[in-house]
Parts: C-alpha cells; sequence; structure tokens
C-alpha cells in the first residue's frame, strides 16, 4: 500500500510567484550588469579619448617644434626667407595646442610639462630667435654660432627629451587605462557567470521543488490509480489544510475510489447473480442442443423419409425404387446395413453388405424359415445374434447384432420381398415396428405401380408394333389437336424418322406447323385436319377422306375415324395411306389409253381409209400396190405395237421365254444398222469396235428388239439428223454397247423414270414425237434378263448416251 504526503499551498499561486520572482531578479540583474558594462566603457572610452587627445596635442607640438628648428636652420643654411616665416609661423600653434593642453590639465606633471614647454618657447622664439635672425640677417655667422653653441642647441635637445617623455607618459596611462578596462571587463564576465550559475541554481531549486510539489504527487495519483485497475488497494493521503488543486484532486480521487469500491461490491454481487444465471442458461442450452440434435436427427429422418416417398411415387424404374427404399431406410432405422431382395426373382438392392453376403443371404432366404414366418405373422420382427467375426470390425469381444425383417406384400396379400436391416449398437424397438411396416406397404404399393406401368408399357409397346407393321400412316389425337400416338410409317411419310418419340405429346401446333412444311397447298389440308379434329359427329369409315400431294410429288389420301367412348368424343385417328403409285397408274393407264388410242386409231385409220377406196373405187394396178403396201405397213405396225404390249405384259408376267446361247453382238448390231439406215437419209450410222470380245450368252431376237429400240430412238429424237453412234468394247468382263446421239437429249428430270412403262418424256412443246413408252421399259427388261444393266448419260439439246453392259461370254465352243 502507498502513501502519499501533500503540502497544502497553491501550486499554481506558488509557480507564478516563484516564475515572477525567478524572471524579476533576472531581469533587474541583467540590467544592472548592462548598465555598468556600459558605463564603464563609456568611461574607458572617455578617458582613453582624453588621453589620447593629449598625446595629439603633444605631438602637434612636437611636430611644431620641429618643423620651426628645421626652417630656422634651412634659413641659416641657404638664406630663405620662407622658411623663417614658416618657423615663426610654429609659435602660434604651440601656443594653441599648450592651451588645449592646459584645458586638459589634470595633474602637476602636466603642469610641469606645460610650464617647460612654455619656458622653453619664451626662451626660443622671444629670447633666441629674434636676437640670433638679427645676427644672422647682418651676417654676424660667428655670434650665430655662439648662440648655438651656447647653449641654445642644448635646451632644444632637453625640450625634445621632455616631449618624448611626456608623450611616453600620455601612452603609459592609455595603456594603463586599456589594462584596466580588461580587468574590470574579466570582472564583470566572472560576475556575470556568477549571475548565471545562481539563476541556473534558483532555477534547479525551483524545478526541484515543483517536482516534489507536482510531479511526485501526480506519480502517486498514477500509482494509485495504477493499483486500483488491477484491483489492489491503494490509500492516498492528504493533508486537510492542503486547499491546492492536487489536494482538491486528491479528495476528488479518493471520492471515485470510494465510488469504484462500491461498484465494484454491487459489480461483484451482480456478477454472482450473472454467474448464476449463465449456470442456468449454460443447462438451458444443453438441453436446447440436445432438443436441436433431436430435431436434426428426426429432421435427416423425415428428409429420408420424403426422398423415399418421392421416389416411390415419381419413379418408374423397379431397380431405383428398390436402392432408394433401402439407402433411405438405413438412416431411418437407424441401421449399418441393409437388404431388399425379391424372392421368386434375382432383383435386389443392398446398402453396407457385400457382393458374398448378398448371395448368402439369397441362397438362405428360402431355407431360413424368414419368409415362412412373415407369410405366417404377416409383420416385421427383429432377432438378436451373436455377431460374426467380419462384422465386429475392431471389437475383439462380443458384439450383438440385432436384425430386423419387413415384409413388402403385392396388394396386400402376396409376398414378392423381403426387406432385412441389421445394427450393433441397440435392439429395434417394438414401437416403431408400426411405422417400418408402413413403409414396406408404400414400398409394396410402388412395386405394383411399377408392375402397372410395365404391362401398359408393355401394351403400349405391343400396340405402337402393331401400328408400326401398318403401310399406312396412323395418328391419334385428342380433342386438344395433341398428339396421343403415331406410328413409323407417318414418320417416313412426312419425313421425321427421328421424332417418332418426340411426337407424341406433340400439340396441334407445333405438328401441323411440321405437316404444313412437306406439303403442297397445305392450308385446305389444315383445314381438313382441324375440322375433323372439332367434329363431334360420327361418320363411317372411309367415307370422309381428302387427297393431298407433298413437295417431292408423292400423293396421298387421309382418312379419319373419330374415337367416342359412348356420345363423348376422346379423339381422331387420322390414316395417311400412300396413294402415288395408285395415282400414277391411274394417270398412267389414263396416259396409256390416250396413247394406245392415238397409235391405234392412225393406223388403223390408214388402213379403213385405203380399204374403202379400193372396195369403192376403180383403181389402177399400180395404185391398189400402193395402197395394198400402206395398208399392210400399218398393220405391221398394228403387229409391233400390239407385239409390244404382249412382250411387256410376259416379261412382268415372268413368262417370257429366251433362247439363249453363245452368240457375237457385232452381227446383230451390224444388222439392225443395215435395217436402221433404210428409214432416214438424213442420219449418218456408224458402227466402231474398241477391241475385246464381243461374246455373250443371250437370245439372238430379243438382243436385236433391244438394239432396234436404242438406235431406232436415237434415230427418231435427232430429227434434225447428225451421227449415230454405235461403240462396242470389252472392259472388266464385261461386253459395254454405247448408242450416241447428236438428237434433241433428255431433261435431267425424266431421266430416272425413263425406263419406267408407258413413261414418255414430255416434248410436245419441242417436237411431236410418238411413242407407246414401252420401248426402253422392253429394253430394260431384256437386258436385266441377260444379266445385263443398262445406263443412260444425257446432255439436255446435245444428244444422249445408252449404254448397255453384257456379261462376256469367253468359252468359243458353242459359237454360233
Amino acid at each position: 500500500m502507498k502513501k502519499i504526503q501533500f503540502n497544502k499551498n497553491s501550486i499554481v499561486r506558488r509557480y507564478l510567484f516563484l516564475m515572477g520572482v525567478f524572471i524579476g531578479a533576472f531581469l533587474l540583474l541583467a540590467g544592472i550588469l548592462l548598465y555598468s558594462f556600459n558605463e564603464l566603457n563609456e568611461e574607458y572610452t572617455s578617458k582613453n579619448s582624453q588621453l589620447e587627445k593629449k598625446e595629439r596635442l603633444v605631438q602637434e607640438m612636437e611636430a611644431a617644434f620641429i618643423q620651426a628648428f628645421m626652417d630656422i636652420r634651412g634659413y641659416f643654411a641657404y638664406g630663405t626667407e620662407g622658411l623663417k616665416k614658416n618657423a615663426l609661423k610654429q609659435e602660434p600653434q604651440i601656443l594653441n595646442s599648450m592651451k588645449q593642453l592646459a584645458e586638459m590639465e589634470e595633474d602637476y606633471q602636466d603642469q610641469a610639462f606645460l610650464n617647460k614647454v612654455d619656458d622653453f618657447r619664451e626662451y626660443y622664439f622671444i629670447d633666441v630667435l629674434p636676437v640670433t635672425l638679427e645676427e644672422y640677417e647682418k651676417g654676424n655667422i660667428e655670434a650665430v654660432k655662439a648662440t648655438a653653441n651656447g647653449g641654445a642647441t642644448k635646451k632644444i635637445e632637453a625640450i625634445k627629451t621632455e616631449i618624448n617623455e611626456y608623450n611616453k607618459a600620455v601612452n603609459d596611462q592609455i595603456d594603463a587605462n586599456f589594462n584596466e578596462l580588461k580587468k574590470i571587463q574579466t570582472y564583470v564576465q566572472i560576475v556575470f557567470v556568477a549571475f548565471v550559475l545562481v539563476f541556473l541554481i534558483v532555477l534547479l531549486r525551483i524545478t526541484r521543488l515543483m517536482f516534489s510539489e507536482i510531479a511526485r504527487p501526480l506519480a502517486g495519483f498514477a500509482l494509485a490509480a495504477n493499483e486500483i485497475a488491477y484491483g489492489r488497494e491503494a490509500v492516498i493521503e492528504v493533508e486537510k489544510d492542503r486547499n491546492d488543486e492536487l489536494g482538491v484532486l486528491s479528495i476528488a480521487f479518493n471520492r471515485m475510489l470510494e465510488g469504484i469500491q462500491e461498484n465494484e461490491q454491487n459489480l461483484l454481487a451482480q456478477n454472482e447473480e450473472l454467474v448464476a444465471q449463465q449456470d442456468e442458461l449454460h443447462a438451458q442450452q444443453l438441453e436446447l442442443q440436445e432438443a436441436l440434435e433431436f430435431v436434426k436427427n428426426n429432421e435427416q429422418k423425415l428428409s429420408n423419409r420424403n426422398e423415399l416417398i418421392n421416389k416411390l411415387a415419381n419413379s418408374l424404374d423397379k431397380q431405383e425404387v428398390l436402392e432408394s427404399a433401402v439407402l433411405n431406410m438405413c438412416p431411418i432405422i437407424g441401421a449399418e446395413k441393409g437388404i431388399i431382395a425379391f424372392i421368386e426373382d434375382s432383383t435386389y438392392a443392398s446398402y453396407g453388405i457385400s457382393t458374398g453376403g448378398v448371395k448368402q443371404f439369397r441362397d438362405n432366404l428360402l431355407f431360413s424359415g424368414v419368409i415362412d414366418r412373415l407369410k405366417m405373422e404377416r409383420k416385421p420382427f427383429a432377432t438378436k445374434r451373436q455377431a460374426m467375426e467380419e462384422e465386429k470390425g475392431f471389437h475383439t469381444g462380443n458384439l450383438l447384432s440385432f436384425d430386423l425383417y419387413i415384409p413388402i406384400f403385392l396388394s396386400g396379400k402376396k409376398l414378392i420381398a423381403v426387406m432385412a436391416f441389421s445394427r450393433y449398437d441397440a435392439p429395434f424397438d417394438s414401437r416403431d415396428m408400426e411405422e417400418y411396416e408402413a413403409m414396406a406397404k408404400n414400398v409394396g404399393i410402388a412395386m405394383e405401380k411399377i408392375n402397372i406401368y410395365q404391362a401398359s408399357e408393355e401394351a403400349r409397346r405391343l400396340n405402337q408394333e402393331i401400328l408400326d407393321t401398318i403401310q399406312e400412316g396412323i395418328q391419334l389425337v385428342n380433342t386438344e389437336g395433341e398428339i396421343l400416338q403415331v406410328n413409323k410409317k407417318f414418320c417416313e411419310l412426312f419425313g421425321c424418322q427421328e421424332k417418332l418419340q418426340g411426337l407424341t405429346g406433340c400439340s396441334w401446333t407445333e405438328w401441323i406447323v411440321l405437316l404444313a412444311d412437306t406439303i403442297e397447298e397445305a392450308d385446305d389440308f389444315i383445314h381438313f385436319l382441324k375440322s375433323e379434329v372439332a367434329s363431334q359427329e360420327k361418320y363411317p369409315s372411309n367415307e370422309v377422306q381428302f387427297i393431298y400431294r407433298n413437295k417431292e410429288g408423292k400423293v396421298f389420301k387421309v382418312y379419319c375415324e373419330g374415337l367416342f367412348d359412348g356420345s363423348t368424343k376422346l379423339g381422331t385417328i387420322f390414316v395417311h395411306r400412300n396413294i402415288t403409285k395408285e395415282f400414277e397408274v391411274d394417270r398412267i393407264k389414263s396416259e396409256f389409253v390416250s396413247t394406245v388410242s392415238h397409235e391405234l386409231r392412225t393406223p388403223l385409220a390408214s388402213i379403213l381409209g385405203f380399204t374403202e377406196l379400193m372396195l369403192n373405187r376403180e383403181l389402177k394396178l399400180d395404185r391398189q400396190k400402193k395402197y395394198l403396201s400402206t395398208i399392210h405397213d400399218e398393220a405391221g405396225r398394228l403387229t409391233d405395237l400390239i407385239n409390244d404390249f404382249l412382250d411387256i405384259q410376259r416379261m412382268e408376267s415372268g413368262k417370257q421365254e429366251y433362247e439363249k446361247k453363245q452368240l457375237a453382238v457385232l452381227p446383230i448390231i451390224k444388222k439392225v444398222i443395215e435395217l436402221q439406215k433404210v428409214q432416214s437419209e438424213k442420219h449418218e450410222l456408224a458402227l466402231e469396235f474398241l477391241g475385246g470380245l464381243d461374246i455373250v450368252i443371250g437370245d439372238a431376237g430379243k438382243l436385236e428388239q433391244a438394239l432396234t429400240n436404242l438406235i431406232h430412238n436415237a434415230i427418231k429424237y435427232s430429227p434434225e439428223g447428225g451421227k449415230v453412234g454405235v461403240v462396242v468394247f470389252e472392259k472388266d468382263g464385261q461386253v459395254n454397247i454405247e448408242i450416241q446421239d447428236e438428237g434433241l437429249g433428255i431433261p435431267p428430270e425424266a431421266i430416272d423414270r425413263l425406263f419406267e412403262k408407258f413413261y414418255r418424256v414430255d416434248n410436245s412443246d419441242r417436237r411431236a414425237i410418238g411413242g407407246t413408252g414401252l420401248g426402253l421399259a422392253i429394253v430394260k427388261e431384256i437386258i436385266q434378263d441377260h444379266g445385263g444393266e443398262i445406263r443412260v448419260k444425257s446432255q439436255f439439246g446435245k444428244g444422249s448416251t445408252f449404254t448397255i453392259s453384257l456379261p462376256v461370254s469367253d468359252c468359243q465352243t458353242d459359237l454360233a
């Protein structure tokens, strides 16, 4: 405990008094010193100036005397009158200096010196010099010499000596005055230093006093405050009669200390109360933590339960449902491992169980009695057993394992699967069995739902497969126009095979745009579909139909049938049938009838006309022959036409017979060329054989017919004439026959259909070239029946090249 003593004086007043006294004394003494130093300097300066003036006057007198002596001597030597006058002028100057010096007279030495100088002046200028000058001017040099030798010279030397001595005395006084000044300055400096030391001592004393009076008490305050801050006791003792600032501060500090101590007591009391409350809160916190942990566990269980229910409700994947069931039920039940296994199939899902454990469980399931007990009790049950070695982990002692078996019934009757869970820390609570049984029922319901879904899906797939086998596009839409089902043919018809699955559920707006993009004049088609979807009337099958054409030129007929449940319409079935071939056959039939009519009517008309002429008129013989020849030709033309019809009919029916044998094609070609040359004089028919074999196995007549058709076409479709070349060569085991012309050429869009029956290139805008459209079809049939092929290249307006390729026969023994 620290004890601190205080005086009772006022710190501020005392400090002001001491500092005032200190500063006043310092200023007073400093002024005295400065004044004394100044007076000393002035006295010294005055005295020194007076001495210097004496010295200067003595020097002037000495100079005047010397000047007079020197001038008089010069006058005696040279007789210069100016020198005499100048010498006489020195006396007043000497008197003036003597007067000034007399005014500065201070002691008897000065008076004695002035008397001596004045005596000599009278002697020299009054007594001696006038007499001597008179004698000199008289020429009495001897008298002058006698005067000089009679003592004048000695007196002159004596006065010089006197002046020098006096001047020296003055100089000594000046030096003494200077030395005295130095001595006094030394004393003053000593006094000044002593003055400074005294004031330093006084300042030190004041500082010490302030330290003892202020700093030390303040340090005591700081120490006491620090002691109090650290909770230790501290007493500040103050004299009762001390009324200065520190005294007031000490009283306030003690009051504050008392207040702090009182507050500390209160705080300690409050702290004890708070500690008690904290202990209570800590206990409540522990309870809350336990409750929170319990809530978290329940939340986790609820989350797992929700996930399980969500998976059971939304998933149709059997394996996914099983895995979700065992994975989510393990944390709900608090089991370390679990398995769900079906009885009648190998389906299962497990958690925390090895593959060997799963196999062991499944192998023993039918023979362990678990299934029999579950079937009999129809509710979960638990067992207790010693854990196996592989289940103990790091446990070395006995470890109990608690197993829980839960049945899963289908429709509440048939036991289809068993769930088994194991845990080691605690037995299963019998109060939770109802909860486990409820979860198992949910799993059973999910399995039943999946079975229904699978059956439904199987039926849907079967239905889809049936629809896909139909060669017509089937489209089922509901009353909102949304597609419910389509088959593959529908997708093929509209070029969307890859969207078969995606079309199901497609809205009216989506699929109608898809179809409209592929159909010509789609507005009528869409209007038809829309009216049929919205219609509530029942129509007999095929009564309502619509024919449309897609952008590829294919023709479709769509007919619809409404699906009704009683009087409620469920949807509409649209059947899209590709009738392109039928449509084309109808068109071809129409064209065939027109062509045949035209081709038959022309020769028949000629035959009828010429026969009527021959029957009704008397004709000359040559004209009769001409008409008969024409009738014969037209009859032959009819025969050829009929033969073409019969040939194509036999070929299509497979009844065409060939007499094939090994033969050379060059002779056949030459024969055809010779026959065709007769028909046109404007064409140049040329045969070119490039080498190789020309031997094939074939029917000579049919090959001749095919070559005749091709060369005849080359001539017919070259109405302006030109070269018709036939090039024969062997390449890659094929006898190639190229028939080239420089005629009209074939439009690119007609080339692919050139070998179709009754197809005729539309050349009505250029040349009205007739034909049945069977020639090239017959040629193709003949060539294909001979194992060959026919190709065509054409440049529209510049001619065409037909190429026949027939397999080469290298056997020479059967040559015809």
